[in-house]
């Protein structure tokens, strides 16, 4: 057996026809033109495309302009779109027009008409997907190796679960302005008034109004700054805080919070509850590890995983993985669970394709722009971790700045917000002089103020001001919050 799908049928008698339902098109058709109010309980989710005869692809596309511009759309007035002699199934386009308003279903079964048309689309279009799959392996092109067509079967397969279609377009400026009051309102009503998902640090919020659907938003650092504690603590705070509603469609839409995949490829599943159960619980995350813990720690541990193990927060712990299976992975999360927040933990332990390996920076740049268009597709923000050079560590001001980005220019060019960690106390611990000199109290006067203290530095923000978030960062429990200042503190005692 050789060749394409087409030389599987032994017997060229065999033609199979691809699913469609020629009368329900036209009796669609004709409720319509006999009651145009019928177009509204179809159009919502009937394309033109999605009819299987072209010239019931053409007759709904001109109804639709025309009811879409307040006219109405009969045989009378949609005849005047055809020249005088065409001919619609050998019949005049007036004769054939008559004929389908003649032919009308009822009104009550007209939006059960548009479902049919649209289901059988839907198998049209994973023929084709299947066909094109048997097709290029039969074929075995050098420049598509299995990995990318599986890949690039996942991709239209994704575009057909969510949207039923298999075709992008253009989006008019007024169904942007509906989606734009939509966000309002949803902010309106949102808790703490954010357009975006709310971290669960009230400093941080303020500053970006939440993590902003479709951003791709970098968060770079020094190892040791806590890059990977301050993205688990927004990711459990993300989820824990996480409420969905049920839509009239039977959808589930979410309200507060959300669901979290995270791609944790430096530190394992295990590795990442222990430093959201030692946050959560406030018991020393080394404690844990060494088993040094009190009965009444143990019994507050499982207490704490009682509650945690509701939370919607999914880890793909695999290392080193391509950028083509991590955006395959998030999509199947989508589709399966549900998505409101990805993390990425890091960029630099990410790969490219076979063509990028070996040059670094194009490989980074092949990385960052899949993140940003995956963030457009799934509508969702990623928050992606990125190291720093080691530049910062040759300046006497230590705060990190865009140029610090390693592989920088696609890192900064496609990220919609880059925000740096910097803790002051770090530094100081690491140049404490001799106790007892003149210099070591001016030290120490200088650890007491930056304790505990942690800058979140917003360099980089598309829709909004840059600026820095001031947060509580407690080391032992690898625990970032909102800072208490001095203007809520109770009044101190002379």
């Amino acid at each position: 057996m050789k060749g394409k799908l087409q030389s599987v049928e032994s017997d060229d008698s065999i033609q199979r026809v691809a699913p469609h339902n020629a009368e329900a098109e036209r009796q669609l058709l004709g409720a319509i033109l006999v009651n145009n109010e019928t177009f509204y309980r179809v159009s919502d989710f009937l394309e033109p495309y999605q009819f299987f005869v072209p010239q019931h692809q053409e007759i709904y596309e001109k109804i639709g302009q025309l009811i879409r511009a307040g006219k109405t759309a009969s045989p009378i007035t949609l005849k005047t779109f055809y020249p005088a002699d065409a001919k619609i199934a050998d019949l005049s386009a007036t004769q054939f027009l008559l004929r389908l308003a003649a032919d009308a279903a009822s009104i009550i079964n007209a939006e059960d008409y548009g479902r049919t048309i649209y289901e059988l689309a839907l198998r049209r279009n994973l023929i084709r997907i299947g066909e094109d799959m048997v097709n290029i392996a039969y074929d075995a092109p050098i420049d598509v190796p299995p990995n990318q067509q599986i890949d690039d079967a996942e991709r239209r397969l994704f575009e057909l679960a969510e949207t039923g279609r298999n075709e992008g377009g253009f989006l008019s400026f007024g169904e942007a302005l509906t989606e734009t009051i939509e966000m309002a309102q949803a902010a309106y009503h949102r808790e703490g008034a954010l357009s975006g998902i709310s971290t669960g640090l009230t400093a941080l919020d303020k500053l970006m109004g939440g993590l902003q659907h479709s951003d791709l938003i970098v968060l770079a650092a020094r190892p040791a700054m806590g890059k990977t504690s301050l993205v688990t603590n927004i990711a459990y705070n993300v989820a824990q805080g996480y409420q969905a509603e049920e839509q009239p469609d039977g959808t589930i839409k979410t309200k507060n919070g959300g669901v979290v995949g995270f791609f944790s490829l430096e530190m394992s599943a295990e590795q990442l509850a222990t430093r959201i159960i030692s946050e959560q619980a406030e018991i020393s995350s080394s404690k844990i590890r060494r088993g040094e813990i009190s009965e009444a720690e143990f019994e507050k541990l499982a207490a704490c995983s009682q509650i945690m193990q509701t939370v919607p927060l999914h880890v793909d712990q695999t290392g080193g993985i391509s950028i083509a299976s991590l955006v395959a992975r998030a999509r199947r999360l989508k589709r399966q669970r549900g998505l409101d927040l990805l993390i990425v933990d890091y960029i630099q332990l990410l790969s490219g394709t076979s063509k990028t390996a070996g040059n670094r920076v194009q490989e980074v740049t092949e990385i960052t722009t899949g993140l940003k268009a995956l963030a457009k597709e799934l509508n969702v923000p990623i928050l992606a971790l990125s190291q720093l050079s080691r530049q910062v560590e040759n300046r006497e001001d230590k705060r990190p700045q865009l140029s610090d980005l390693r592989e920088s220019g696609s890192i900064e060019q496609d990220a919609d917000v880059v925000m740096f960690i910097y803790r002051e106390e770090y530094y100081l611990s690491k140049s404490e002089p001799e106790e007892g000199t003149p210099e070591y109290e001016v030290w120490r006067d200088k650890v007491d103020r930056v304790k505990g203290r942690a800058e979140i530095i917003v360099a980089k923000q598309r829709h909004g001001p840059t600026g820095t978030a001031n947060l509580h960062f407690e080391g032992q429990y690898t625990r970032f919050s909102d800072l208490a200042e001095d203007d809520y503190l109770p009044e101190r005692m002379e």
